[in-house]
C-alpha cells in the first residue's frame, strides 16, 4: 500500500513538523555542496503556498562531544535556505525549551522555523539515535502534522522520524516520495532490459544489493575495489589491491548463482602507489604486478560495459569504478557517467553515496532520471529492507472507488 504524502494532509495554518535532510558538507563554515537544500525546497514552498507554519529538523553530521557542536551547527544552514527561498528563515539555536516553545507558539501562516542539530541530543544519552520515546513526544507536541522528507535518514529509526512519526498524522515529503517512486518501483517493475551498476570498495557492503538485484536485473556490472575480491575468487593475482580475503568463497558462490548475469571488468588501471600523481598503467588481470594495485576499470572494461549498456531501458548505479577523487583514475566513473548521459529513452538512477557525488562534481547532475539523496537508505532500498523512516508513515486511505488514489 502506498503512503501518504504532504498532498494528503490539510496543512492550511497548521503547525507543520518536517524532517529534512540538511546533512551538507561544510568547510570553513561554508556549505560546499547545497543539493540536500535545493532537494527540498519543493515540499518547503508547497507548505508555504498552502499558507502552513514550518518547523524544519534536520541533523549535521555527527555530535559526540562538545567541541562537535561548534561546528556542526545547523545556522549556516539556515542562512543558505533563507537566501534560496528569499524570506526570512527563524534558526532556534536550541533543541528544546522555552525559547523554541514560544517561537512556535508566535508563529504566523507563512513563518520558517529552522530547530538546531537533532543530534546535538547525543550528548544526553543519544537520545536521537535511540529514538528516545520522550524526546520524540516532546518533538511531536510542537506541531499538529509531520511530513518526513528526509530519505536519506529513512534507514534509522530516530526520534526526528520515527519518533514523531508514531505520534503525528504523518506523511511523505515530495523528495521522499520520489525516492520511493524512482528506486523502490522502478527497481520493482523495471522496464527490460534492466542493467545494474556496482562499484565501490567493499563486496561485504553490497551482498544484499547483489544478491537481490540477480533476481531483478537482466546484468549487473561490477566495478571498483570490490572487483579485485571477485577475480581473486576466480584465482588472478591482484597484486596490492584491496581485497576482503574472508569474501572470496561468498565471491564465488555469487558468481555461480549469477548464471552469467554477473559482468566483470577485462582489464584495469593499476599503480604501485595510493596518490593522484603516481605513475599508472593499463593492464590485464592476468598480467597485475605483485607490486601493483587497481584503481580504475580500464579502457576495455568500459567498451564492454557501453555494450552492454547500449540497449538498457532501465539503469541503477551505485558506487564509483575507480578513485574518481584522483584524476588519473576517474576515467571510468566519468566515462559511466557520460555513456548513461546518452541513453536518452532509458530510465538513469544513482543510488545516492560516493557515484552521486562522483556524477554531481564532474558535472553530469542533470543528465539522470534520478539522482538519490540518500548514501546508506538507497543501499538498503536497493536490497530490498523495509526502510524505517517509511514505514512509520501513515498509509493512504483506500478510495471508494477501490484504488489508492489519495482522494481522501
Amino acid at each position: 500500500m502506498r503512503k501518504k504524502t504532504i498532498e494528503d494532509l490539510h496543512v492550511h495554518g497548521k503547525k507543520v513538523l518536517v524532517r529534512v535532510d540538511f546533512n551538507v558538507p561544510i568547510k570553513d563554515g561554508s556549505i560546499t555542496d547545497d543539493n540536500r537544500i535545493v532537494q527540498a525546497l519543493p515540499t518547503i514552498q508547497y507548505l508555504l503556498d498552502e499558507e502552513a507554519k514550518i518547523i524544519l529538523f534536520s541533523h549535521l553530521g555527527r555530535v559526540k562531544t562538545e567541541e562537535d557542536k561548534a561546528s556542526n551547527s545547523l545556522r549556516v544552514v539556515a542562512d543558505r535556505l533563507q537566501e534560496l527561498l528569499a524570506r526570512p528563515v527563524t534558526f532556534i539555536p536550541q533543541t528544546r525549551g522555552a525559547i523554541l516553545e514560544n517561537a512556535i507558539n508566535s508563529m504566523n501562516v507563512g513563518d520558517i522555523i529552522m530547530v538546531e542539530n537533532t543530534r546535538f541530543e547525543d550528548l544526553n544519552g543519544n537520545k536521537e539515535s535511540k529514538n528516545d520515546p520522550e524526546l520524540g513526544a516532546y518533538w511531536a507536541g510542537l506541531g499538529d502534522l509531520f511530513v518526513n522528507d528526509a530519505f536519506g535518514t529513512a534507514h534509522r529509526a530516530h526520534a526526528s522520524n520515527v519518533g514523531i512519526a508514531s505520534l503525528k498524522e504523518a506523511a511523505a515529503g515530495f523528495l521522499m516520495e520520489k525516492e520511493l517512486h524512482y528506486i523502490g518501483e522502478t527497481v520493482e517493475n523495471p522496464e527490460r532490459p534492466f542493467v545494474a551498476i556496482l562499484g565501490g570498495a567493499k563486496v561485504s557492503d553490497k551482498i544484499g544489493v547483489i544478491d537481490n538485484l540477480l533476481k531483478k536485473a537482466d546484468k549487473v556490472l561490477i566495478g571498483g575495489g570490490m572487483a579485485y575480491t571477485f577475480m581473486k575468487a576466480l584465482g588472478y593475482n591482484i597484486g596490492t589491491s584491496i581485497v576482503e580475503n574472508d569474501k572470496l568463497e561468498l565471491a564465488k558462490s555469487l558468481l555461480e548463482k549469477a548464471g552469467g548475469k554477473l559482468i566483470l571488468p577485462v582489464d584495469l588501471v593499476v599503480s604501485k602507489e595510493f596518490k593522484p600523481d603516481a605513475a599508472h598503467r593499463v593492464t590485464t588481470y592476468e598480467k597485475i604486478q605483485d607490486d601493483e594495485m587497481g584503481l580504475d576499470i580500464g579502457p576495455k572494461t568500459i567498451k564492454l560495459f557501453k555494450k552492454e549498456l547500449k540497449n538498457a531501458k532501465t539503469v541503477v548505479w551505485n558506487g564509483p569504478l575507480g578513485v574518481f577523487e584522483f584524476e588519473a583514475f576517474a576515467k571510468g566513473t566519468r566515462a559511466i557517467c557520460e555513456i548513461l548521459a546518452g541513453l536518452k529513452n532509458a530510465k538513469t538512477i544513482i543510488g545516492g553515496g560516493d557515484s552521486a557525488a562522483a556524477a554531481i562534481q564532474m558535472g553530469f547532475q542533470d543528465d539522470f532520471t534520478h539522482i538519490s539523496t540518500g548514501g546508506g537508505a538507497s543501499l538498503e532500498f536497493l536490497e530490498g529492507k523495509e526502510l524505517p523512516g517509511v514505514t512509520s508513515l501513515d498509509d493512504a486511505v483506500e478510495c471508494d472507488c477501490g484504488e489508492d488514489c489519495g482522494c481522501h
